[in-house]
């Protein structure tokens, strides 16, 4: 049995939490042993993308100590992830936590890599009798190289319809504080993203990350579009579309 410890990125605690509920499921239907650590905090990317080193270095240290002693750690989030993994390299971390760093960072995973590369989780999921719209999420795409991973998944879901965007490898927009910075130019990005949708018929559109689809989803419904979003974790574990 492989023992994970679960990492929640702030948007899933503070705002998807069914996100986190049904990674759990996942990991737990996967024979893994699943532990929270309640101690933890932001993984620091929201103050590193916005240029405060120092904040974004004090998360990273605690981040690390909390978890130096995990045999895996995964998140459902492609962001998360990369920030641990790649961007962690970027502060100035005490040595010894450093020397840590660059163990954990090994067993670090975003849900979908972990489940399909590490496991080879193959269980017929389901049902889900909608069609579903997979949107690339840009840290997973370009920093950790997930796409076809949650697409394997998704497609063992039975009675589900799964489609590619005509612009899968397109940024949505949103970038954390870019949208907050620069509003017009998210939501110009945006309007890009949700004509794909359009286009492709999709009741549903999914990712790797919560924060892309809170993004797509307030477009949407600002513009009175039907099509629902939902994280892929949750499609998964069988929760049914509301």
């Amino acid at each position: 049995m492989r023992k994970v410890s679960l990492f929640i990125p702030c948007f899933v605690d503070q705002f998807f939490p069914e996100t986190g509920l049904a990674t759990a499921e996942l990991l737990r239907r996967a024979d893994c042993d699943v532990h929270y650590n309640r101690d933890q905090t932001c993984c620091g990317q929201p103050a590193f993308n916005s240029g405060f080193q120092h904040d974004s270095c004090m998360l990273a240290e605690k981040f690390i100590r909390l978890f130096v002693d995990a045999e895996t750690i995964v998140t459902p989030s492609g962001s998360c992830a990369a920030m641990v993994r790649t961007h962690y390299g970027q502060l100035d971390l005490e040595p010894a936590l450093r020397k840590e760093w660059e163990s954990l960072r090994e067993r670090t995973f975003e849900l979908s890599e972990f489940l399909v590369d590490e496991l080879h989780y193959e269980n017929e999921l389901g049902p889900f009798p909608h069609r579903v719209a997979y949107h690339a999420s840009c840290h997973g795409l370009r920093e950790l190289g997930i796409h076809n991973q949650p697409l394997q998944l998704l497609s063992s879901v039975r009675d589900i319809d799964v489609v590619q965007l005509d612009d899968r490898h397109a940024c949505c927009g949103f970038g954390g504080t870019f949208a907050a910075k620069f509003s017009s130019l998210s939501a110009a990005i945006g309007q890009d993203k949700i004509e794909a949708i359009q286009r492709s018929a999709a009741a549903v559109v999914t990712a790797t990350d919560d924060s892309c689809l809170m993004h797509i989803s307030g477009l949407a419904k600002r513009q009175k579009f039907t099509f629902k979003t939902m994280h892929y974790a949750r499609i998964l574990a069988g929760e049914e579309l509301q």
